[in-house]
């Protein structure tokens, strides 16, 4: 018996010692593994990312992986676009891809689809309104560059939903030669719904905006252009009444009020009636609407005098626009052309409206690639305009920015003949006649 109880001892000692062995072994393991992981851990959170694999319901696209070093590079320009909302769009890095590269947050946009219902936001008295059967067509001008894909077909898909097909031409896609594959062959293969309204252009080399609208309006058959960007939503009743001014007056060009959809949120909300309007800089700005515009039998719905139009967003009668000079092809890329359209058309005859009955939705993007490129020809072009349309006040300008001065606009030759040709007032008529304000603001500068 005592042989036994041994012999047991002695076994049990040997397991127990085998057992403490493998259980020293496996926590130095465990041990060494975590100081690794300690060493190893990066700082960014965007170096523990594999490549990112974003489905849709459409096909697949990949999100390249990002470096540290480039992480840290796309933190500065998050932070200088977001401030202290940084962390919101960084601490998700497709968020802050898409910001980055599309300007808005495309995780919403993929969610919410390629077409959706959005809040009618018109005044109810512009219920009560009702327009002619018979009324101008419309060629509905899109020119896109890289935009983002769901964004861009909801904007299709808004138009073609919600304007009567009779007044509806045609839509004139103008892609600029985007790089992104989701608007090629896919983008072809999903417009084959709307076959037979949409014209797709496809550019052989950049164009710019400019350009790239005038090549649109170069194909339209309709009465009446109709530009919108390529990331909108239109509301409900959103064409009659633009097409409605223009029967009424052909030299009139008219601006539907622009609601905002959120670039964080994609929330669509209502936009206030305001007015389009600019200072010495040559910088867009909304701006409060004079009263006696409200006190009309329209009330708040009447049309609205309006100094400039905020460049995106507008309708025109296609001859008128011929006519005025189209936009001025010496221009670049985009900016500034907002602004000389809106002087030439009351300098030279016409008038430039808001109709607030007319509601489009917007994404205000917090981005634009290659903004040096971009702030160059914005450059450019207002020198442009200075020198064909503000006369003695172009001082004003150049007091802003001495250094503009001396700075190359190119040939202006053919402007400043349109100008005499169109038998155009002068830029002392326009601040005395449209935008008295202007002129007051001289005095705090």
């Amino acid at each position: 018996m005592t042989n036994v109880i041994i012999q047991y001892l002695f076994y049990g000692t040997i397991i127990f010692g085998i057992w403490t062995a493998l259980l020293f072994i496996c926590f130095r393991n465990n041990y060494g593994n975590d100081q690794q992981k300690k060493i190893q851990e990066p700082e960014s959170i965007w170096s523990l990312e594999t490549n990112v694999h974003q489905q849709d319901n459409n096909g697949s696209e990949q999100i390249p992986k990002p470096h540290v070093r480039a992480e840290r590079t796309s933190k500065d320009r998050l932070t200088a676009l977001l401030g202290t909302n940084v962390n919101v769009f960084y601490s998700d890095p497709e968020l802050a891809h898409g910001l980055l590269q599309y300007g808005f947050n495309i995780i919403i946009s993929r969610s919410l689809g390629k077409e959706r219902e959005v809040p009618d936001t018109r005044n109810k008295m512009c219920l009560e309104k009702h327009y002619p059967k018979y009324l101008p067509t419309a060629s509905v001008i899109i020119c896109f560059h890289n935009e983002e894909f769901n964004a861009l077909f909801r904007t299709v898909s808004s138009v073609m939903n919600l304007t009567p097909h009779y007044i509806l031409e045609e839509i004139i896609l103008v892609d600029d030669m985007s790089e992104f594959d989701d608007l090629k062959e896919k983008l072809d293969y999903h417009l084959e719904v709307f076959r037979g309204k949409i014209k797709l252009i496809r550019n052989k080399k950049r164009e710019g905006l400019i350009r790239a609208r005038l090549i649109g309006a170069s194909r339209a058959s309709g009465d009446v252009l109709v530009f919108l960007d390529s990331h909108c939503e239109v509301n409900r009743v959103w064409l009659e009444p633009l097409l409605f001014a223009i029967s009424k007056d052909p030299k009139v060009v008219v601006c539907p009020l622009i609601d905002v959809i959120n670039d964080t949120t994609l929330e669509y909300t209502p936009s206030p009636v305001v007015r389009g309007a600019f200072n010495w800089k040559l910088q867009f700005k909304w701006d409060n609407v004079l009263s006696y515009e409200m006190e009309g039998p329209e009330g708040p719905t009447g049309p609205i005098r309006s100094p400039a139009m905020a460049g995106g967003i507008f309708a025109i009668q296609r001859k008128y626009f011929n006519e005025i000079g189209q936009y001025d092809k010496g221009m670049y890329l985009w900016g500034g052309e907002n602004l000389e359209l809106s002087l030439r058309i009351w300098m030279c005859g016409g008038q430039l409206f808001i109709i607030p009955c007319s509601r489009v939705g917007h994404i205000s993007k917090q981005y634009i690639q290659d903004n040096f490129r971009f702030m160059q020809s914005l450059r450019y072009n207002n020198l442009r305009l200075v020198h064909v349309w503000l006369d003695e006040y172009k001082e004003q300008f150049f007091l802003q920015g001495p250094g503009l001065k001396s700075m190359n606009y190119g040939n202006i030759s053919e402007r400043v003949e349109l100008r005499k040709r169109l038998g155009c007032k002068s830029f002392q008529w326009y601040l005395d006649t449209v935008f008295p304000e202007l002129e007051a603001s001289m005095d705090i500068i």
